[in-house]
Order: C-alpha cells, then sequence, then structure tokens
C-alpha cells in the first residue's frame, strides 16, 4: 500500500476502520466459540447468539467499507481537482487524460479494498492466535510459525506483480493517450490519408495491453494458488493432531472445534489482503505517476509576492528537466527579450520552443538557472498579477460552452459589446461572426466544434487583443491551417503585436516576417540567433 495515500486518509477514517477491526476479532471469537459450544453440548440456546454474532460481524465489515468508500470518493475528487491545476505543463494531453480519468478510477480498489482488510490483517491474526493459545498452546504454535509464510510468499510474488502491472498500466496509458489524440486529429488525418495507418497503430498497441494484461492475470492467479496452498496445509497441520488427540481423549471437543473453527479465521485475512493487494495493483502503479505529477516543480500560487512588471525578459542558464525523460527539454538557455521587442523561436517539434513559453506562463520552473521579468525572479513575482499582463494564444486554443462575445471576453470581462467587436475586426474574425445568423450571440459548444481550425485561432487572437496586455505568447498559431486562414490570421496577429513585447513559436515562413529576430533552439539549446 502506498504510504502517502494511506496517508492522505482523515485520521479519523483510520481509527475508526481500526476500531472496527478490533471489533470484528473479537465477533470472530465470540461466533467460534458459541458455534462449538451448541454443537458440543447440543444445546439451541446459543444459536439466537451466535446469529446475532454473526450479523453483527457483517454489519461492522459493511461499515468499515461504507466509511472507506466515502472518504475514497473525496480523495479522488481532491487529487483529480490538483491533476486539473498541473494539466497545462503536461506534454502529452492524451497520457494526461488516461491518468485523471482511468487512472483516478483505479484508485478506488487499492483504498476501499486493500485499506480495510490492512486493519484486519494487522489485528486480527494476534487477537485469534491470543484465544487459540488459551484453548490449545500447540495449535496456536503450528499457526504462529505457519502464518508468516502467507505474506512472505505474497511479498515474493508481490514484486513480480508490481512489475507486470507497471507494465501492464504503462501500456494503458500509451494507448488511451494515443487514441485520444488520434480523434483530436482526424480531421487532419483523413486529410493526408493516415486514418488506415493509425487504425493499425492503434490495433498493435492494443494487443500489447492485451498481452501486459494477461501477464499480470496468470501472475495474480499464481499469487492465489500459493497463499491457498500454504493455508491449506497450515490448517492441515493443526487439524491431523486434534483429531488424533480427540480420538485418544486428549482434548475435549468444544475445545478441538474452537481450534478448527479459529485456525482458518487467523489465516483468512493476511489471505484476503494478499487477494485484494493484487486486485488493487493497477491503482499502486497509477497512483505513482499521479504524485509523480503532483511533486513535479510548479509556480507557487500562494504567499506574499512581489508586484509584477512588464519589462525586459532574460533567461540564465535555464534548464527543465521533466521526470521520467532522459534528456532536457531545455539545457542551459539564455537569451534576452527586450520591450517591444518581437522574437520568433524556431526548430523541430519536441526541440523545447513550448516550454520556454510554459516557463513565461508559469506553467513550470526551471530546474537550474532563472528567468528575470525586469531584473526580478519569475518566481518571486506574484503569478496572478504577472500572468494578468500577458496574453497567451496556444497551438489549440480552447473556447468554452458559451456565446462567441463571451468566449472574446475570457481575458476582459468588463468589455463592453463595442470593444468586443473592435477586437474581432482587428483579429479578422468579424468577417465570418457577422455572417452567423446570431453574430457575437452565437452558442458554441464546448472547444468550439462549430468553427473552423482557423476561425478558433482568430477567435483566440480577438481575446489576446482584448486583453491588451503588454506582453504577447504565441504557441504556433498557424499550424494546421491552410493559405486562406493563415493570410487572415498572420493580418489580425500584426495588429496584435504592434507596440507590444511578443514571443511566438513558428514553423512557417508567414509568422517569421513579423518578428525583429529569429531564435533557433535545438535539441533543448539556443544554437543560433539572427
Amino acid at each position: 500500500m502506498n504510504k502517502r495515500l494511506l496517508g492522505l486518509l482523515p485520521r479519523w477514517t483510520r481509527c475508526s476502520v481500526a476500531v472496527l477491526a478490533l471489533v470484528q476479532a473479537g465477533l470472530i471469537i465470540a461466533q467460534a466459540d458459541l458455534l462449538a459450544r451448541a454443537i458440543a453440548l447440543l444445546e439451541a440456546t446459543y444459536l439466537p447468539w451466535l446469529a446475532g454474532a454473526v450479523v453483527l460481524r457483517a454489519c461492522t465489515a459493511w461499515c468499515s467499507t461504507a466509511l472507506v468508500q466515502g472518504a475514497a470518493a473525496n480523495l479522488k475528487a481532491d487529487l483529480r481537482g490538483s491533476l486539473f491545476s498541473r494539466a497545462a505543463s503536461q506534454r502529452s494531453s492524451g497520457s494526461f487524460s488516461t491518468l485523471v480519468t482511468k487512472g483516478i478510477d483505479a484508485l478506488e480498489p487499492a483504498i476501499t479494498g486493500v485499506v480495510p482488510q490492512l486493519a484486519v490483517a494487522v489485528l486480527v491474526p494476534p487477537i485469534v492466535l491470543l484465544r487459540l493459545g488459551l484453548a490449545d498452546w500447540s495449535s496456536a504454535l503450528i499457526v504462529a510459525l505457519t502464518l508468516p509464510l502467507i505474506p512472505l510468499f505474497g511479498a515474493l510474488i508481490g514484486l513480480r506483480t508490481r512489475d507486470v502491472t507497471e507494465d501492464q498500466w504503462t501500456h494503458l496509458q500509451r494507448l488511451g493517450g494515443h487514441f485520444r489524440d488520434v480523434l483530436a486529429g482526424l480531421s487532419t488525418l483523413r486529410v493526408f490519408r493516415r486514418a488506415e495507418h493509425q487504425r493499425a497503430v492503434i490495433g498493435r498497441m492494443a494487443d500489447e495491453h492485451r498481452s501486459a494484461t494477461m501477464r499480470a492475470l496468470r501472475v495474480a492467479f499464481l499469487s492465489g494458488f500459493a497463499l491457498e496452498l500454504v493455508a491449506s496445509l497450515a490448517v492441515a497441520l493443526v487439524a491431523v493432531p486434534v483429531g488424533l488427540r480427540l480420538l485418544s481423549g486428549g482434548v475435549d471437543l468444544t475445545t478441538a472445534l474452537v481450534v478448527l473453527l479459529l485456525t482458518p479465521e487467523a489465516l483468512l485475512p493476511l489471505r484476503a489482503l494478499g487477494t485484494r493487494f493484487h486486485a488493487a495493483a493497477e491503482g499502486m502503479a497509477a497512483a505513482e505517476q499521479v504524485f509523480e505529477v503532483l511533486d513535479a516543480p510548479t509556480a507557487v500560487q500562494g504567499g506574499t509576492r512581489r508586484e509584477a512588471t512588464a519589462g525586459e525578459i532574460r533567461f540564465e542558464d535555464v534548464t527543465v528537466h521533466f521526470p521520467g525523460q532522459e534528456t532536457p527539454a531545455l539545457d542551459r538557455v539564455s537569451l534576452v527579450v527586450r520591450p517591444g521587442e518581437r522574437v520568433a523561436l524556431v526548430g523541430p517539434s519536441g526541440a523545447g520552443k513550448s516550454t520556454v513559453l510554459h516557463l513565461l506562463l508559469g506553467f513550470v520552473q526551471p530546474t537550474a538557472g532563472r528567468v528575470l521579468v525586469d531584473g526580478v525572479d519569475l518566481r518571486e513575482l506574484d503569478v496572478a498579477e504577472w500572468r494578468r499582463q500577458v496574453a497567451w494564444v496556444p497551438q489549440h486554443p480552447h473556447l468554452f460552452a458559451g456565446t462567441i462575445a463571451d468566449n472574446i471576453r475570457l481575458g476582459a470581462s468588463g468589455a463592453s459589446m463595442a470593444q468586443v467587436r473592435e477586437a474581432a475586426r482587428a483579429a479578422h474574425a468579424a468577417e465570418f461572426i457577422e455572417q452567423l445568423p446570431d453574430g457575437y450571440r452565437t452558442r458554441l459548444g464546448e472547444r468550439g466544434a462549430e468553427l473552423s481550425a482557423g476561425q478558433r485561432q482568430r477567435v483566440a487572437v480577438a481575446r489576446a487583443y482584448l486583453k491588451d496586455a503588454p506582453i504577447v505568447l504565441l504557441d504556433e498559431p498557424t499550424a494546421r491551417l491552410d493559405l486562406h486562414a493563415e493570410a487572415a490570421l498572420m493580418a489580425s496577429a500584426t495588429e496584435v503585436l504592434h507596440s507590444r513585447t511578443a514571443i511566438a513559436v513558428a514553423h512557417r515562413p508567414a509568422l517569421l516576417k513579423t518578428a525583429d529576430r529569429v531564435i533557433r533552439v535545438v535539441c533543448g539549446s539556443v544554437e543560433v540567433a539572427a
């Protein structure tokens, strides 16, 4: 069990589960004593008490599970909220989506199954062994000697289980992430007739996930067989001597029945814990990645920070190394962007251009070096105040469910309708907005699926223009656009970038014409500046 995950559960929940486990231990002993007396003495007066003990034991187990289920639901919601706050800094949106959905859901069996059973496995066997010792010390000794074999075999097989489950989860995350990314770019794949190729790729990845799943299941079945075998041998080692002693008169029937009834109960919690551990192995693997994302360095949002002022932007030997990546995204990058200067970043995909923008937006922090704004380290600034001075046009702008006017107002909620129209005209978006039946009051669905890629980009540029921020960041705004849409977007970008400091990630020549200086980024390093 992940100790950090266990520590996130409320203290009162953990204490309540421990108390309920102690109650279960007492009810197990009472149930065995009552059943042994009812059989040995043939007295029906014990049966109502026996039925009450059985019902109370079932209710106690249900209460323990219900408590943990409620805590697990709250914990999942909190972890999802924490992950969403890190969404912008993730390099693969598809893999991150799989982690937020399937990964967080996989935590539930890891919590609801393992936590109550862990309390039972720790507290019940010692108490049952104590009662066995009072009834028959030799049987208790045999159980005490064989009991450690169950966690020993479970741990040995668990090491293999951890490896195959992590491999299975990696394949699942890769499959889910790739499938999501393919769906997002399906229209582009159809245009270039690459949809069938991606179908074959997804099929191959699905086969790899199936094979990994079957390997995990084989190990899980092997674990179940090994634990059942050890438990059966332990029961046999107790049952055979007790039976022989009962025939010879060395032990009375009531004591023999108590021993035979309590021996499996002493072994059962550890066997059940092993089974539930394997069922929760996927959640354990997901928990490691969840905490890896949450522990990644990011901009500090709280506390007292210095007031942000737009000025010279300077990178001093900045290195960014993402967890799980062998090579740094940026490696000792140094550059200066003067106020009012328009700089274009060029280079191959994955070179680290977008990471430069993410650093300025405060989505990630440097592993080494520092980013200075007007001579002040960006980490010392009030992040919320700093972001008010930055307008960002991403490669895939997100349009929310609402009117077009509301989407343009995102960075300036108090803007008037006249200002919205002015921003739309500056971004060359008015030409298509005003042709819509409801104009600026046209309601869009989530992500603005009703608009083309070029139209969504122009709405994003209008949003940046209306915000009227002194610094503008553009992340490949012309990607996936045709020549007409690109020309319209570049005309609008010229309006937005006028007299502002701008850093643009560019692949196509049109955007380079608006730049005062071009910087080439290769393998995370600044190679050529022009």
